[in-house]
């Protein structure tokens, strides 16, 4: 029952809680006129709140809680703006304080936007300067969408009304009849009842006046007549205009600019405007492409070079007073732009070094002058500082960690600066450490080939290579070009444990030796061997092996030695030129050779121990081409096969045997490899098993080739002789052809040649040897086929039958060597054909034959 009526009484002062719950009074915002406003206007905020009174008014912009100032009034809930900017564009709200409940609401924030008023554009036809007497016509244009704009037109600070010589008719100004007076700044403004109720003053356009070439021309006239008709009177006058003239001449200032050449983009150039003026003066600058000036209170004016559309011509002046009097502008400057080239950085040897290397970083830039630049660099390293140095090249004698970090550089010249380079990021790292591995295998017979690659961890730029075997350096450095070190073919005494180094720079800096790496060569037929008991290269730990280098001649003076992970060293227990290890344990693992005391090696065998329970068995010799390979997964417990196994080559599963062996009847060079057995019970060891042409099948090989080369001689002799032949066929029958063809008796005039089917053609060889210098070294052999008619010798008066024979005669004609020294003898002459009449010698009368 109790507490039936506690729960009562509390329901009951909940509801009178609730009801006794009111919200705080509502603040409202307003804003007159309505957002947006224009720049200038009057912008009033009053804050309504709906109930009490005695309410304090708290005005805020965005966080900012405003005061009375020069441009905010704060009266009670009114805020007044007076002359809107862009700078009042902003969030504002209101809250109300009192001193009693409730004692606090707040508005919801109200955005005030400002626009700019319309924008005035003033045009003046023709273009100034102009002639006096001109009309002159000034256009204002309001871009806006408002209408009923009323013109407002200025001439310094002076507003223009319809006069004798102006007439303004809404948005147009004409001047008629322009002088000298009318040449000032000119402006035009917009004036309408809504809002907004202004433009923008135009910009001020300068409306320059120049006396016309008639006047010119009459003064002239004038001034020449009355040096003709009144010297004494014109010279009075030349005076007085003198005097008047340099009294009303207006100050020329000069105009210079600093740097004085050409500018670079990116760069500022400092204009100076000279004059011996007093003070107050004001400074007016104008560029040629532009219809403003810009007018400052001190005589220079710095130009921010961001293209080179910002070059061209300047001038200046100067103005004081009001209406403003000015000087004369200035003669044009020409402010000659050009882009500014950009610095590269350029690091050797890398932008990756190691700590004790010494570095170059250049600062370059690519400049068609002949311009002298400094250079300035920066640098943000580890320690976050920056350093400025002004050589091209930065040098680091010995890098440490604090100097990774970014470095840039730029040109300077004068007061012009090059654009700046892209930053290089430097990083230092630990001593830098050569790597060396070996493709495609270290294990070689011999005649193979067998590459060894030098690297440097983390980095690859301008590293040159050094090699060493067995501690030994090798001077062959053409094998080791490229961080590559090439054995082709490999021979026994190649055998060794390998290792390199490498350096760059200058003083030279080098890594730490590389690893090592042994190659181990195989003889064909080797001399001496290494015999293993038990013949196989696993083996259990704990068991006992036993080798031996055994010479087909003599065994004394060689020893058993091995490479493990430890060193190079002599077998553990050697007598002799046997070596027996009882226990053998894995740190027993290695390389084991017979070694001469002149340090020759052979028969190296690679001998592996298990800790595990199976090995394989494989022959620890390379297998001969042809021959059969038997593989054995053996276990500890029997050393004897398994019943199930599988076999691996190079990873990949081979064969599964249900015998725990595994055969290759026929092996070739691909089934070289690594291999591995697998059981239930475990893994073995890998093994490499090399696989060796045999001699005969290489002595095959050879005699192969010698016999194909022989045939191949044999076939390019027999063509030989077949052309050979075939061109002396063909060199007959040409010379059969120049023959002329038959002819009778009858017809044949007296000394021709007789030729018929019958006939007999001699061919011979005629030498002719010449009387000749005896200085002559050698005889000048012209070779000649003449075809000759031979006719007999017949007495006067008789006429006999000429003789029918024609020869071909080879004629070696050796001519006489000229003594003089001023003529050269001539050379062999072409082969000539002629046709020689040879005519018996007749008797001579009372003389005999």
């Amino acid at each position: 029952m109790g507490s039936s009526a506690l729960s009562l009484t509390l329901l009951l002062m909940s509801f009178i809680h609730s009801g006794l719950t009111q919200d705080l009074p509502r603040s409202t915002l307003t804003v007159t006129p309505n957002s947006p406003v224009f720049t200038g206007e009057r912008v009033i905020r009053k804050c309504v709140i709906e109930s009490y009174r005695d309410w304090r008014y708290e005005w805020n912009k965005g966080s900012v809680k405003l005061q009375t100032s020069e441009r905010y009034t704060v009266n009670r809930d009114t805020l007044t703006i007076r002359g809107a900017t862009g700078s009042d564009q902003d969030q504002f709200w209101c809250r109300g304080q009192r001193d009693k409940r409730p004692n606090s609401s707040q508005s919801s924030s109200v955005s005030l936007t400002v626009k700019d008023l319309p924008r005035s554009t003033l045009t003046v036809t023709p273009d100034s300067p102009v002639s006096t007497g001109e009309r002159v016509n000034l256009t204002c244009v309001i871009n806006s969408d408002h209408s009923n704009w009323r013109y407002e037109w200025n001439k310094g600070s002076v507003m223009l009304q319809t006069s004798e010589r102006y007439t303004v008719n809404r948005d147009t100004l004409t001047i008629r009849g322009a002088t000298e007076s009318d040449q000032d700044q000119f402006w035009c403004r917009g004036q309408r009842d809504g809002r907004p109720n202004s433009s923008q003053e135009s910009e001020r356009i300068n409306l320059s006046v120049n006396a016309s070439s008639s006047a010119q021309i009459s003064v002239f006239n004038i001034l020449s007549f009355l040096l003709a008709a009144c010297p004494y009177l014109l010279a009075t006058v030349v005076l007085l205009f003198k005097c008047c003239r340099a009294r009303d001449l207006k100050s020329k200032p000069e105009l210079t600019s600093d740097p004085a050449g050409a500018a670079l983009t990116g760069n500022t150039v400092t204009l100076t405007c000279r004059m011996n003026l007093s003070s107050g003066w004001d400074f007016y600058w104008n560029k040629h492409t532009l219809n403003s000036e810009t007018k400052t209170q001190t005589n220079s004016y710095r130009v921010k070079i961001d293209s080179v559309s910002d070059g061209g011509q300047y001038r200046c002046r100067a103005g004081r007073g009001k209406p403003v009097y000015y000087t004369q502008y200035s003669d044009a400057l020409w402010v000659n732009v050009t882009v500014s080239a950009k610095a590269v950085v350029t690091v050797r040897p890398d932008e990756r070094v190691f700590r004790g290397e010494t570095i170059t970083l250049r600062c370059d830039i690519k400049w068609g002058g002949d311009t002298e630049w400094t250079y300035r660099w920066e640098t943000q390293g580890t320690n976050n500082q920056n350093n400025s140095i002004s050589t091209q090249e930065l040098n680091i004698s010995s890098v440490e960690d604090f100097h990774s970090g970014k470095y840039t550089c730029t040109g300077l010249m004068g007061t012009q600066r090059s654009q700046r380079s892209d930053a290089v990021t430097l990083t230092v790292s630990a001593e830098a450490q050569a790597a060396v591995r070996v493709s495609p295998q270290p294990w070689l017979t011999e005649g193979d080939s067998v590459t060894l690659i030098c690297e440097v961890t983390g980095s690859s730029t301008g590293w040159t290579f050094s090699w060493f075997r067995d501690d030994d350096h090798l001077s062959d450095s053409s094998r080791g070009a490229g961080g590559s070190y090439t054995l082709s073919p490999a021979a026994l005494q190649h055998t060794g444990v390998y290792t390199c180094r490498a350096e760059r720079g200058r003083p030279a800096y080098y890594t730490k030796n590389s690893n090592t790496q042994p190659l181990w060569i195989t003889g064909v037929s080797p001399s001496v061997s290494l015999v293993v008991r038990p013949s196989r290269s696993q083996h259990f730990s704990s068991d006992s092996l036993s080798l031996s280098c055994e010479d087909q001649r003599n065994s004394t003076g060689w020893t058993v030695r091995r490479y493990t992970d430890r060193n190079t060293e002599d077998c553990s227990e050697l007598s002799g030129s046997r070596c027996r290890l009882v226990s053998l344990s894995t740190s027993d693992a290695g390389v084991y050779w017979c070694q001469s005391e002149s340090g020759e090696k052979r028969h190296p065998l690679n001998i592996t121990v298990h800790d595990g329970d199976v090995i394989l068995e494989s022959s620890v010799d390379p297998v001969i081409e042809g021959d059969t390979l038997t593989l054995h997964c053996l276990h500890r417990s029997t050393n004897s096969p398994i019943l199930r196994a599988d076999f691996y080559k190079d990873g990949s599963l081979v064969q599964n045997q249900t015998t725990g062996e595994m055969n290759i009847t026929t092996v070739s060079k691909s089934h070289e490899g690594f291999y591995y057995c697998k059981t239930e019970r475990g893994q073995s060891l890998h093994s490499w098993i090399s696989v060796r042409v045999s001699a005969a099948s290489s002595s095959l090989l050879v005699t192969g080739v010698v016999v194909g080369l022989s045939v191949c001689l044999l076939f390019f002799l027999s063509l030989l002789l077949m052309w050979r032949y075939k061109k002396n066929k063909d060199q007959q029958r040409n010379i059969n052809q120049t023959s002329v063809p038959n002819q009778s008796a009858q017809s044949q005039p007296e000394n021709s040649p007789l030729q018929s089917a019958d006939s007999d053609h001699i061919y011979d060889d005629v030498t002719e040897v010449n009387k000749r210098d005896k200085d002559d070294p050698e005889p000048l052999a012209d070779v000649t086929y003449s075809e000759v008619t031979v006719k007999k010798k017949m007495d006067r008066g008789n006429t006999k039958a000429e003789s029918n024979n024609v020869t071909y005669s080879e004629v070696g004609k050796r001519g006489k060597k000229c003594k003089s020294k001023d003529i050269n003898p001539a050379g062999p002459s072409d082969l000539t054909y002629a046709q020689i009449n040879i005519q018996d010698k007749k008797k001579t009368k009372g003389k005999g034959p």
